[in-house]
C-alpha cells in the first residue's frame, strides 16, 4: 500500500515538473501573440471573462451607492464621459472611433449598455488589468467617479441631441483643462468644449412667473444671514433648455412661483423634496430650514413687487428635469424702486405620478440702468 502511494506521489511529482517545465518554455520562448489583433480562443475568452465578471461583483457586493438621481452629479458625470470615455465607450449616435477598432477585448458601448452603479464605479476606479481600461482613481476623487455613475445611469435612455445639450450644460472640469484633456486614447471628445458655452441665455418662450432676489438683498433687502456683499457667481446657464421639453416639470416651476407669489406657504412646501436644496447669493439651506426662516421673507419681498415674465425653458434628464426661468421684478427696496433681472434653476424628479423639486438656484442683479 505505501509503495503504491509512493508511486502515485512519484508520478504526480513528475507530472507536475513537466508541466512547470513546458509553462516555462512556453513564456520564454514568445512563441505565444499577444498582439491584441490575434484573439483569443473561444474557451480562453469566455474563462477570462469568467473571471473578471466574478473579481468585480466580488469586490463590488458592498459599495453602498449614494443618490445617483441628483441632476447637478449627471450634469457633472456628463463633462467627464464626453472628455474621457467617448473614444472607447461612443455616445449617443456615434458608431465607431478611430480607437475603438484596435481594442481587444472591445469596451462596451455605453450609449447602448446600463453598467450596474456597484460595478460601474469599481471598474471605473480601479480599471481592468491587461485592457484600456484605465484605474481613474488615482487621479479622480470619489464624488467625481460616482458623477460618471449617475450620468451612465441615464446614457442609454438619451438621444443625440439630448447628449449634446447636456455636455453643453456640464461644469468644466478644471483639473482636465490643466492636462488639455484626457481619454482612454488620448484625446478628448469634442462635445467637452460646449462648457465654454454656458454664459450664453437664450430661451424662447415666455413663463407665468419668476423669483429671485439676491441683489434686492444686497440692495437693504433685510435677510437675516446676508451681512456681505454676497460672492461672485457664474451666471445660471440655460444652455440646452427648450420650451415645453418637459411640459409636466414645467407646471409644477409654475406652480411654484405662484404659490410663492400667493403667500401659500403649504403649497410651496408641498412642491418641494424632503432633502430639497436652496442656494441664493453663495447661501445654500436645505427645506427645514428654508420653511423655518428665508421662505417668509421670500413671500413678503413678493407681495408687494411686480413680476414680468421673460423666458422659460427645460431639458430632460430621464427620470429627472431641469427648469430654468428668468423674470424682471419690480419692487421698492430703501424707498426707491428698482428692477431686478432674475434667473431661477430647479432641478426636479420624478415623484411617482408627479414632480418634486429637489433643489434650486436663484441669482439676479439690477437692470442696466438701475
Amino acid at each position: 500500500m505505501k509503495q503504491h502511494i509512493k508511486h502515485h506521489s512519484i508520478t504526480v511529482a513528475v507530472v507536475l515538473g513537466v508541466l512547470a517545465i513546458g509553462a516555462g518554455a512556453f513564456v520564454y520562448s514568445g512563441i505565444y501573440n499577444i498582439g491584441a489583433d490575434d484573439h483569443h480562443t473561444k474557451p480562453v475568452f469566455a474563462v477570462m471573462q469568467t473571471l473578471r465578471e466574478n473579481s468585480i461583483h466580488a469586490r463590488s457586493k458592498d459599495i453602498v451607492v449614494p443618490d445617483l438621481n441628483d441632476p447637478q452629479l449627471i450634469l457633472k458625470g456628463a463633462g467627464q464621459y464626453a472628455a474621457m470615455c467617448t473614444g472607447c465607450h461612443l455616445k449617443p449616435g456615434m458608431n465607431d472611433s478611430e480607437i475603438r477598432p484596435g481594442l481587444y477585448p472591445q469596451p462596451p458601448n455605453l450609449s447602448q449598455v446600463r453598467v450596474a452603479p456597484k460595478e460601474a464605479f469599481w471598474v471605473i476606479k480601479h480599471g481592468i488589468k491587461m485592457s484600456a481600461m484605465p484605474a481613474w482613481g488615482g487621479s479622480h476623487d470619489d464624488p467625481t467617479m460616482w458623477s460618471m455613475v449617475a450620468f451612465l445611469q441615464k446614457l442609454p435612455d438619451m438621444t443625440p441631441a439630448q447628449y449634446k445639450d447636456m455636455v453643453a450644460k456640464a461644469p468644466a472640469d478644471h483639473d482636465m483643462d490643466d492636462e488639455g484633456g484626457h481619454s482612454h486614447g488620448g484625446f478628448a471628445d469634442e462635445d467637452a468644449h460646449g462648457a465654454a458655452d454656458m454664459q450664453d441665455m437664450q430661451m424662447p418662450a415666455k413663463l407665468e412667473s419668476g423669483h429671485s432676489h439676491d441683489a434686492a438683498a444686497a440692495e437693504g433687502h433685510d435677510h437675516e444671514h446676508v451681512e456681505a456683499a454676497p460672492p461672485v457667481e457664474a451666471p445660471l446657464s440655460m444652455e440646452g433648455m427648450k420650451a415645453k421639453a418637459v411640459p409636466a416639470a414645467e407646471a409644477v416651476a409654475q406652480a411654484f412661483h405662484t404659490a410663492l407669489q400667493h403667500g401659500d406657504r403649504a403649497a410651496v412646501l408641498a412642491l418641494l423634496a424632503p432633502n430639497a436644496s436652496i442656494s441664493e447669493g453663495g447661501h445654500t439651506q436645505l427645506r427645514d430650514d428654508y420653511a423655518n426662516g428665508h421662505l417668509g421673507e421670500d413671500i413678503a419681498f413678493l407681495k408687494d413687487a411686480k413680476i414680468t415674465p421673460v423666458s422659460l425653458g427645460s431639458m430632460p434628464m430621464g427620470d429627472a428635469a431641469m427648469v430654468g426661468s428668468e423674470s424682471d421684478i419690480q419692487a421698492t427696496v430703501k424707498g426707491k424702486l428698482t428692477t431686478l433681472r432674475s434667473r431661477e434653476l430647479l432641478n426636479l424628479k420624478k415623484d411617482g405620478k408627479g414632480w418634486k423639486i429637489v433643489s434650486i438656484q436663484w441669482q439676479s442683479a439690477p437692470v442696466s440702468g438701475e
